[in-house]
């Protein structure tokens, strides 16, 4: 199966106005609570572009290197912000898989862009997953596939992330990416 191409590099996404966060993490690190919890507080039009709703429901794909998701993500995430709203993309999203695409687009977003990496050691990790909620989820994924997915400090090359630790609480990572971004400062769109 091939993947679709990626536009050159240099292509603009975006504009001066939009945000792009990128929000990486281990599975159960928080990432999509952190992203939930940036659009409850903006509003309207921002967009979360979620891996695992791509990946695993849209093309139900195995996360692999060169996988299609990687180009859809991209393409996601340019169209959302070429239509002017700010855009959160939240994953595990390893640096090996997908650290090229992702370096493009902060490269090629013309407005605000912040990275942030999760870093939640394995045994915080671990209790994280078994807190969940959802009985058919835990039954489907394992302790030990959460073992085999964990990497340490998995880390963007290029220094291009702030690392979060484990000690931040949800509101409080909330806050802070609402403060580096300047969406607090923004007002949602109306429609």
């Amino acid at each position: 199966m091939s993947t679709a191409s990626h536009p050159p590099a240099g292509t603009p996404a975006g504009s001066a106005e939009t945000r792009l966060v990128v929000v990486r993490g281990n599975s159960a690190s928080g990432k999509s609570s952190v992203a939930a919890g940036i659009r409850e507080r903006f509003g309207r039009g921002l967009a979360v572009v979620a891996q695992d709703n791509l990946r695993r429901v849209v093309l139900r794909e195995r996360d692999r290197p060169g996988g299609a998701n990687i180009g859809l993500i991209d393409m996601v995430a340019r169209y959302a912000l070429d239509a002017g709203y700010h855009v959160v993309i939240e994953g595990i999203l390893y640096a090996d898989r997908y650290s090229e695409m992702l370096t493009r687009l902060v490269d090629d977003h013309l407005g605000v862009t912040r990275c942030y990496y999760l870093d939640v050691p394995i045994d915080e990790t671990l209790l994280r997953h078994a807190s969940k909620a959802d009985r058919e989820f835990l039954a489907a994924v394992t302790e030990q596939e959460v073992r085999g997915w964990y990497r340490e400090h998995d880390v963007l090359p290029g220094g291009i992330e702030t690392v979060i630790g484990s000690d931040s609480t949800l509101h409080d990572t909330v806050d802070r990416i609402m403060r580096d971004t300047a969406l607090a400062d923004l007002p949602p769109r109306d429609s």
